[in-house]
């Protein structure tokens, strides 16, 4: 029986600004770009989110929500050296640490001495020094797996910490919204909602066959999560799976050319970001990812064959552009990674 904690920062860009400035304590406060530049949010405190602010909202749409709305541009560095010092107390009780992004990380701490083993005062007391030592609060979810775990992380925030013990299980999931589990989206839900499936106890009568036939490869997921199995372990050796880099023009681009244009900048960016990493497996794939000033959203991917083709990036483009053939107001390219140690449905995080 594994003993897992999920810790998650609280709107962490927001609390760290928030710890340096105590003037913005108590106001609506957003991090990401500017309003008037087609910035997006990238996280924002509670006194924003009362008024409907969620991350990856188009700047000017949260001012338009709440216009007393601060919106500060990201401070990377100090955000990162905050994550450090958080990671860093993680170790102190656990050299089983896989982190999910700068503010998120999963801890196995089913051997640890400490606290007499109890993974509830470890999580009580990881909470304590991260406010104590850095000064914004984080949330704690313990349960005997990480599906559980994250859930329960998200389940008295902020500043929250909920223990789901191994007799609670059964209970707990029974009751628990199918819009809880990982991978079960809009699209997903109404599917789950027309065949009568709305909490996880609705699920049990279902067998595996049953539901790979109705939801595909989600099936499986549905069908263990709905038991509260997880075997998944936490990994400290995580690969990255995928790496991009992307920008959202002040102006949209009216023409495929103006597109074309601007992937020179892109894949340079791309270049650098790829020679400071320090884990990755082989290049496996590439992508182009277009947004037009009405929202619409496609990606072309190309396995690779030989070797990373930059000029395809070029032709992925010219094939995004059609269609829709519409002007353009992001522009993205990326590429992929073999991966020997994700599971199928752990996912990055673009946003906080």
């Amino acid at each position: 029986m594994r003993k897992i904690i999920h810790c998650d920062c609280d709107c962490f860009y927001a609390s760290v600004e928030m710890r340096d400035d105590p003037a913005l304590r108590g106001v609506p406060l957003a991090v990401g770009g500017a309003s008037d530049r087609r910035g997006v949010i990238a996280t924002c405190n509670y006194e924003a989110r009362a008024y409907g602010v969620r991350s990856a909202m188009p700047s000017s749409h949260a001012k338009r929500l709440c216009p007393s709305l601060v919106v500060m541009p990201p401070s990377f560095d100090k955000y990162r050296a905050a994550a450090y010092q958080v990671r860093e107390i993680f170790h102190r009780y656990t050299e089983l640490v896989e982190p999910l992004s700068l503010d998120e990380a999963y801890l196995d701490v089913s051997d640890s001495p400490h606290h007499h083993g109890s993974a509830t005062l470890i999580a009580r007391a990881i909470r304590e020094a991260v406010i104590s030592e850095v000064g914004i609060t984080i949330s704690a979810g313990v349960a005997p797996n990480k599906f559980l775990a994250k859930i329960a992380s998200d389940w008295d925030k902020p500043d929250g910490l909920t223990t789901i013990t191994p007799d609670q299980v059964a209970e707990f999931v029974m009751a628990l919204p199918v819009q809880r589990i990982h991978g079960v989206g809009p699209a997903m839900y109404k599917r789950l909602t027309a065949q009568g499936i709305e909490r996880c106890e609705d699920i049990l009568p279902w067998s595996k066959l049953e539901l790979a036939k109705a939801f595909g490869s989600m099936g499986e997921t549905l069908y263990r999560y709905a038991r509260g199995e997880d075997n998944r372990p936490v990994a400290n050796n995580r690969e990255r799976k995928s790496l991009s880099v992307e920008r959202t023009y002040a102006d949209d681009m009216p023409t495929k050319r103006a597109c074309l244009n601007q992937l020179v900048t892109l894949q340079n960016q791309l270049q650098e970001r790829l020679a400071k990493l320090t884990r990755r497996g082989a290049i496996t794939g590439q992508f182009v990812k277009l947004k037009t000033c009405e929202f619409e959203t496609t990606t072309v991917d190309r396995q690779l064959v030989g070797g990373l083709d930059n000029t395809e990036f070029g032709n992925m483009l010219e094939e995004a552009w059609m269609r829709f053939k519409k002007p353009v107001r992001l522009l993205g390219v990326g590429l992929r990674f073999h991966t020997d140690h994700m599971s199928s449905d752990q996912q990055l995080r673009l946003f906080d």
